[in-house]
């Protein structure tokens, strides 16, 4: 009878461990079904836009009176987007808050009207990125799906930011750097690990579909590696010499993000209508060209037609450029914060690099070394996504200099503190010193609570009685 019993429990232990298995593997079946498509579609989409960007640029070489028009397409794509956008005006943001709190979800709309909106900054000589229309393409594709097969909201999470990893992957072409990027993107010092292998697969297919239609994307190389044999002595000198640039870079990233949102606040307090403001902007680029006498500034700035122009890749080679990278960040500042539509991460490429090109002179680093430093460390800070960037690095310059490239990446986002170009990022553990505000507020919760008590202060009796 014990025997009988015995081998009825190790039957049921078997029907039952047989059940699990076949309820992993349908989970796993339908996942795969679900993003493998939905991947695909993004990466499809990101090479026609990447296409499209491409012939945009080209033509704003062939055709230099293209510039003259930026005021007015700036003021055409705000009266779009006021007419029928206002659900999608929060773009990248929008899909964050979507991801935190699944709601209304990400209206399809997003996907033509960004990837329009984008293409037309960069014909007519916009200073803008490229990352904020992939994320947004997957995003609203993404959400379109989970809407079209009413996902429950945890299912609606996982694969939205599985739409962010395969928009960000197929655009730069680093699927791990996309896969984490997705995950940490949310909350400063929390990893979504619930969503890492939807993440992983949804990046490498889209990276995968967007090269097979024959993308691109432009190769970086850092020469220096650190020889072996080497006095032990060197590798820590390196280590510092990261680690002071990566400080130099945070604050940067920190000066990118604040100056964005508090000078685009400032302008649309002064210009509450939406369209009137891209036309301002697009005659501030103008007037900026005039003044300086170059159009190195304008668009992506990962090439050139013009021989000497200053360009990303041309920062690795030398020689020293003391001031390019703050030349690119009053274009950049002055075109996203007017409205343009693109992103800011290729943007603060040129400016990392362009920095990591100048501080190589004052540290006696190598140049290629620093502008690869500066790259991706600028960007650790600007977005708070530290091991995202490490890894990009990673992928992009290879594995010989990982010791810098993280000491940069992290040294950055510690020094660029409670802030980030991405307002609806959430704090889950605050970089240093105890929390500004309950756990889970977003960084506009954050600066809101900043800017209270200076406004108290400067509206106080005393003051007012000075």
């Amino acid at each position: 009878m014990r025997a009988t019993f015995r081998n009825l429990f190790d039957m049921l232990n078997i029907l039952s461990f047989v059940r699990s298995r076949h309820d992993h593997a349908m989970s796993v079946l339908r996942w795969t079904l679900l993003l493998v498509p939905m991947a695909a579609a993004v990466g499809t989409l990101c090479a026609a836009f990447l296409w499209s960007l491409d012939g945009a640029t080209r033509a704003r070489f062939d055709h230099p009176w293209l510039l003259f028009l930026l005021p007015l397409a700036g003021g055409a794509v705000g009266l779009l987007y006021h007419a029928v956008g206002k659900p999608v005006e929060g773009g990248n943001n929008l899909i964050v808050e979507q991801i935190h709190a699944p709601g209304g979800g990400v209206p399809l709309r997003m996907a033509p009207l960004i990837f329009l909106g984008t293409v037309v900054t960069h014909l007519c000589g916009g200073s803008a990125g490229r990352e904020g229309t992939a994320v947004q393409l997957g995003g609203s594709l993404a959400s379109a799906v989970a809407s079209g097969f009413r996902l429950d909201q945890p299912s609606v999470r996982v694969l939205l930011m599985a739409g962010v990893a395969a928009g960000f992957a197929a655009v730069f072409g680093t699927p791990l750097a996309g896969a984490v990027f997705a995950l940490e993107v949310l909350a400063i010092g929390r990893v979504e690990y619930r969503a890492l292998v939807p993440c992983l697969v949804a990046a490498v297919v889209g990276d995968w579909i967007c090269r097979a239609w024959g993308i691109h994307h432009t190769p970086y190389h850092i020469a220096f590696a650190p020889k072996a044999g080497a006095s032990l002595a060197v590798a820590p000198l390196l280590a510092a010499k990261a680690a002071l640039a990566g400080v130099v870079f945070g604050l940067v990233g920190l000066g990118f993000a604040e100056a964005n949102h508090v000078l685009g606040a400032w302008l649309k307090r002064r210009i509450p209508y939406g369209p009137a403001r891209p036309v301002l902007g697009g005659f501030l680029v103008i007037a900026l060209v005039w003044l300086l006498g170059t159009r190195a500034y304008l668009g992506l700035g990962v090439w050139s037609a013009t021989p000497g122009d200053p360009t990303i890749a041309g920062f690795f080679d030398g020689p020293i450029d003391p001031w390019s990278w703050l030349l690119k960040l009053v274009f950049t500042v002055v075109t996203l914060l007017s409205g343009f539509k693109g992103g800011e991460v290729t943007p603060l490429f040129f400016i990392g690099a362009a920095l990591g090109n100048a501080l190589a002179g004052v540290l006696g680093a190598p140049v290629d070394l620093l502008a690869g430093l500066g790259f991706v460390a600028v960007f650790a800070g600007a977005a708070n996504t530290p091991l995202a960037c490490t890894i990009m690095g990673l992928e992009l310059f290879g594995t010989a200099n990982a010791v810098p490239i993280a000491v940069a990446c992290f040294t950055a986002y510690i020094c660029s503190g409670h802030s980030g170009i991405y307002l609806s990022q959430r704090l889950a553990v605050p970089k240093h010193g105890p929390p500004p505000l309950p756990s889970e507020a977003t960084l506009r919760e954050v600066r809101t609570a900043r800017a209270a008590p200076a406004t108290a202060r400067s509206s106080s009796p005393s003051d007012k009685g000075n």
